[in-house]
């Protein structure tokens, strides 16, 4: 499942994820689920037909990712994986941060960090010109309907409805190593 915030040229997406064996590292070879936040660069394109025709929309490159993430077979809310991205070149996330506030109380941790962007912008480098004032302004005020997507996103991968493995239905073998939109 997808969800998206998308103010004038940045927003945020937040989806379930499932990672089977993602960094084969001593205390991480099990598999790990959770939810995916990640701001990112919008673009509404110019309509196509009519003023009647759907408007295009790009959800572009992201500026900055949070994983709550735990082991998969542990009790929900352990936060045991849970982490973020302080820089992503292109596509490519830089190493996890693993930061003790993030992992004790995610969800108010990522709070802080969506209602005081200029701290945000400060501990991740991104440049100001990439988040318009506006757009920060929307951002801040729409934190906590965002916040509060993620703890209904969270409740359903605890639940089991999402943050799931694909299996082939005749054996039930795993298929997959990564599920979800981000």
């Amino acid at each position: 499942m997808l969800y998206a915030f998308a103010f004038e040229q940045v927003g945020v997406v937040v989806s379930d994820l499932y990672f089977l064996n993602p960094h084969p590292v001593h205390g991480q070879e099990s598999p790990e689920r959770g939810a995916r936040l990640e701001l990112r660069v919008f673009e509404s394109g110019e309509l196509p037909g009519s003023i009647y025709s759907a408007r295009p929309i790009t959800i572009g490159r992201p500026l900055w990712r949070v994983d709550l993430l735990q082991d998969a077979d542990a009790a929900p809310n352990t936060f045991d994986r849970t982490h973020h991205h302080r820089d992503i070149v292109g596509w490519e996330p830089g190493p996890r941060t693993f930061v003790q506030e993030l992992s004790h109380d995610p969800v108010g941790w990522l709070t802080d960090r969506l209602t005081d962007i200029s701290s945000l912008l400060h501990e991740t480098g991104i440049a100001p010109h990439d988040i318009p004032a506006a757009d920060a302004d929307s951002l801040r005020a729409a934190a906590p309907e965002i916040v509060d997507t993620v703890r209904r996103v969270l409740d359903r991968v605890w639940a089991g409805e999402l943050g799931r493995p694909e299996a082939d239905g005749d054996s039930g073998a795993v298929t997959t190593v990564r599920t979800g939109w981000l």
